[in-house]
């Protein structure tokens, strides 16, 4: 066949629409054989991550956004492409921020604006000497606490914050084994008068969630609380140098002494089962003995306190050389007779007058096995 030009037509011509358009119809591509057709939908997809690119939010999981944004553009013909690119672009440059914040300790400065901000209500904003209502209990997962005065009713008392080194995240198991290490040594610091602090009342900790870590969270907060998750505390257990007078400091301090060497008793029961580390234990109560009537008899005490201090310091003294003895017995039978001595003679009702003297709880303190703190239940995440 020939391929023949045809010349144009002569006389006017009707306007040109491009892509074959009509007179009255919009341009090709926007209508189909039913008639006009409306734009493509814009990608949601795409809107999601320009926001999130926008506002730094979240920025990896921006990026993650935007690509999949422009797979599913080209996929469906949908519109928004621009926007996914921008997204993906702005959650980039986000997420390159926050790992220069992270390496430079920004994000710790960050963590510190936040507690500040949550100081009203929440539990990151806790510190020593608060006392707060906790929602969700004193165990779990904790992200409120309402801090109230300690005279009124109240879940919990904040004795501590620790500062764990920083570094990569711990995992939850050491966390948790360090909260019940240095929680349980330092209640003695907050509540100087053991004999003061109800039998009914443990130990809990907030200790830092994965999550919290990534954001500059290093505290191990330590907070008495009640076992029974029913029941509430009244008052302030704060028993330190802030609440006692200067003789009940030094009083404290002095039987802080003996009351250490008493919890490092072996852990074998019988002295049959293991007399050379009960000898060893004998010595240690012997130095805390020596030690302790040493501070009773360095204080200058009131009037009022002096027999009774002195009448202690006394049975102390008789009590130091029995477990000198049983530190050097030489069989089970020989220490079992000085130490019954020695415990009598460190029994707590012995005190029970000096404390009267000065002002400090009376009533010895009663342990209830079955209510031995459990480290496995005492934990709460940030």
């Amino acid at each position: 066949m020939r391929l023949v030009s045809i010349p144009p037509p002569s006389g006017p011509q009707p306007p040109q629409f491009p892509y074959g358009g009509q007179p009255g119809f919009a341009p090709y591509g926007l209508y189909g054989p039913q008639g006009p057709r409306p734009p493509a939908a814009v990608n949601g997809v795409a809107i999601a991550a320009l926001v999130l690119g926008v506002l730094c939010f979240l920025p990896a999981f921006g990026l993650v956004l935007g690509l999949v944004a422009l797979w599913q553009i080209r996929r469906r013909g949908e519109r928004g492409r621009g926007m996914a690119i921008a997204g993906a672009v702005l959650s980039s440059l986000g997420l390159a921020l926050w790992v220069a914040a992270l390496a430079t300790g920004y994000a710790a400065d960050v963590w510190e604006g936040v507690k500040d901000g949550t100081r009203g209500n929440g539990v990151l904003g806790l510190r020593k000497g608060d006392c707060f209502d906790s929602p969700g209990g004193l165990e779990g997962w904790a992200t409120e606490a309402d801090r109230v005065p300690c005279a009124r009713e109240h879940d919990g008392e904040v004795f501590a914050v620790v500062t764990v080194p920083d570094g990569s995240y711990p995992g939850d198991a050491e966390l948790t084994g360090t909260a019940d290490e240095r929680c349980y040594g330092l209640q003695d610091a907050y509540v100087m008068d053991r004999w003061a602090l109800p039998a009914t009342v443990d130990v809990y900790y907030l200790v830092p969630s994965r999550e919290s870590w990534d954001f500059g969270d290093r505290e191990i907060t330590c907070v008495f609380g009640d076992r029974d998750a029913q029941a509430t505390l009244t008052g302030s257990l704060r028993r330190d140098a802030s609440t006692l007078d200067a003789h009940q400091v030094a009083y404290l301090k002095a039987a802080h002494v003996l009351d250490d060497a008493v919890d490092k008793a072996p852990e074998a029961e019988f002295v049959e089962d293991d007399l050379p580390g009960h000898k060893d234990w004998a010595r240690e109560m012997t130095a805390a003995l020596a030690e302790q009537t040493r501070m009773l008899r360095a204080h200058e005490w009131p009037a009022d306190a002096r027999r009774p201090v002195r009448d202690l310091v006394a049975d102390l003294d008789e009590a130091e050389g029995e477990w000198a003895k049983a530190a050097a017995a030489g069989d089970a039978d020989t220490y079992y007779e000085h130490y019954d001595r020695g415990w009598d003679l460190v029994d707590p009702d012995g005190s029970v007058t000096a404390r009267e003297a000065l002002g400090l709880a009376s009533s010895p303190p009663e342990y209830d096995e079955e209510t031995e703190r459990d480290s496995e239940s005492g934990g709460m995440r940030v």
